[in-house]
């Protein structure tokens, strides 16, 4: 039983960090939190991808005399990390235009707390 807890550390980890993530989301009132935990998330759910397209051994699909061809085993599937990449680039993004509309927010009713925006918008 251990040995299946210590064998699978990256996916407790993500699990671990989604946890945190979804609790940011769900019980945080301040929306700073809240897009901070959202993007806890996001990098959780990158970890995720990158820790399954992972193999023990085998190496960049880079051409090498060592290593033949013929044993695709040896290489790197690069289509998760790739997408992963751009996963990374457009969470970058969102979250720059999220704190842009949080300072917006903040500027025209004075608080980021999503009780008193509520109160305050109706």
């Amino acid at each position: 039983m251990l040995d299946f807890f210590l064998g699978h550390y990256a996916y407790w980890f993500v699990v671990i960090l989604m946890c945190v993530g979804l609790y940011g989301i769900l019980f945080k009132k301040n929306l700073v939190k809240k897009t901070i935990g959202l993007a806890i998330f996001q990098v959780s759910v990158v970890l995720y991808f990158v820790s399954i397209a992972s193999k023990w051994d085998a190496t960049v699909p880079v051409r090498d005399s060592n290593i033949p061809v013929e044993q695709v085993a040896n290489y790197l599937n690069p289509l998760p990390h790739t997408l992963m990449l751009t996963a990374i680039v457009v969470g970058v993004a969102t979250l720059g235009v999220a704190f842009t509309l949080l300072m917006a927010i903040y500027n025209r009713y004075g608080t980021l707390d999503e009780q008193e925006l509520l109160e305050e918008i109706q």
